[in-house]
């Protein structure tokens, strides 16, 4: 990312939270200590790491950014610390890997609770030597400088209770943390973040910038944004996409904003054309399920309403599986089934299941077809494609 990109990236807020947010990282900055990153999906992890990296003396050198989740762990290794040919199939020439792209400036590594046990093993190497050994090579090929910023939306302390996550990894990497509040703790910045998303969405698509009742206003600075900043993001983009000519009301609003403000006195809200006359009460914060649930039964492909979030990284694998758990329960365990539950067509269906194959959300069918209470999948066994 060049100088001007970097320059882009920005905390948007005034409320507390976010005041505090900026010094810590002014602080990490000043240093070149490991920073660990903790909070929810989607509250902007990576672009807390980025401005670390541009306010510290690393700034003109490479931000190389790695979600862990989003590669294959058989990849893993290969992605982070290259491979020499022939060191496995496909293997065609030596490939210098990630981190050495990242010499001399910061590597940032995403999701990082989701790496498995033998990956942290080799990460804890790494962190503790900074010896570089490429996948298939005889040794160490040398040394590299680099600061280390890692990122996690899991509990680390109870996964290195659950024997899933190395201790000694944590506490090496664990001396700056950095927690970002989500959301809900900072409905404060709401208003400033939507309208800070319309514009630059109206920008890039080269529309209109929407404008929005005070019903409509009201209700979205209510809801509990369980996506955090990134379902904001995604919610002021698509109303600008599909925004009417008028201004937009609070029915115009996506389905998950309507049903997450329908709980309690707030469900004569759509009606309602002031914020005067709007009653709401507390939200109920949905889970990711659930709004990938009310968006494909509201017609919208699995394509937009789930595959784009998670390649994007709104969604964890957690949140994959348990959407096709609850879409092999209602198909009693048929994945051609899920086609249409999930609004596709029936040519998608090898498609589909290599991208479940690909990120383990694939799982076993025989516990729905025998109507069972389904458990945690078994990985043994994988669907069979009926």
């Amino acid at each position: 990312m060049s100088e001007g990109q970097l320059s882009k990236v920005e905390l948007v807020g005034t409320s507390p939270a976010i005041v505090d947010l900026r010094e810590q990282i002014a602080s990490a900055a000043r240093t070149q200590a490991k920073v660990l990153i903790l909070g929810e999906t989607g509250t902007g992890k990576e672009v807390v790491a980025r401005l670390i990296h541009h306010a510290s003396t690393r700034r003109i050198r490479p931000f190389v950014a790695v979600n862990c989740s989003g590669i294959p762990e058989t990849l893993l290794e290969s992605e982070l610390f290259g491979h020499v040919r022939g060191s496995f199939t496909g293997a065609y020439r030596d490939k210098p890997g990630l981190v050495r792209l990242a010499d001399g400036g910061t590597l940032f590594l995403d999701e990082l609770g989701e790496m498995s046990l033998r990956m942290q093993a080799v990460l804890l190497r790494f962190a503790e030597t900074g010896e570089v050994q490429a996948v298939g090579a005889n040794g160490p090929a040398g040394h590299t400088d680099l600061r280390l910023i890692t990122a996690t939306n899991r509990d680390l302390v109870a996964r290195i209770a659950d024997k899933e996550f190395r201790e000694d990894l944590y506490y090496r990497l664990n001396v700056i943390q950095i927690r970002i509040p989500p959301l809900r703790e900072r409905s404060g910045d709401v208003r400033l973040l939507l309208h800070h998303f319309l514009i630059r969405a109206s920008e890039a698509h080269r529309l209109p910038c929407p404008v929005l009742t005070p019903a409509a206003e009201h209700l979205l600075v209510q809801y509990s944004w369980p996506g955090n900043v990134r379902e904001l993001k995604n919610v002021a983009e698509r109303l600008v996409v599909r925004a009417p000519k008028s201004a937009v009301d609070a029915g115009d609003l996506p389905e998950e904003i309507l049903a997450g403000s329908r709980s309690g006195e707030s469900a004569g809200i759509v009606a309602q054309t002031s914020v005067a006359s709007a009653k709401t009460a507390t939200p109920v914060p949905m889970a990711p399920v659930d709004v990938m649930w009310n968006r494909l039964l509201s017609g919208e492909s699995f394509w937009s309403a789930v595959y784009e979030p998670f390649k994007a990284h709104d969604l964890t694998r957690a949140d994959l599986r348990a959407l096709v758990d609850r879409g092999l329960t209602e198909t009693r365990g048929s994945y051609r089934k899920l086609l249409t539950l999930f609004q596709m067509p029936a040519n998608d269906y090898k498609r589909f299941l290599a991208f479940l194959y690909q990120f383990n959300g694939n799982l076993p069918v025989q516990r729905y077809r025998a109507g069972r209470p389904v458990e945690e999948p078994d990985d043994t066994k994988r669907a069979s494609g009926q």
